[in-house]
């Protein structure tokens, strides 16, 4: 019993999937992050021209 315990610990199978994961939701969340500032300042852009841009 010990020695399958042992082999459970020592066992890394998986291990990759585990830090692929890991990357992938922190590139998700720079991606999130980085697209909501782009969006806040593209809608103040479009804000701002809009304002300038004479009524007909």
């Amino acid at each position: 019993m010990f020695n399958r315990i042992i082999g459970l610990w020592r066992d890394e199978t998986g291990q990759g999937m585990v830090e692929y994961g890991l990357i992938i939701a922190l590139v998700a969340i720079v991606v999130i992050t980085v697209l909501s500032t782009m969006g806040t300042k593209l809608t103040n852009t479009f804000t701002k021209i809009s304002n300038e841009l004479p009524t007909q």
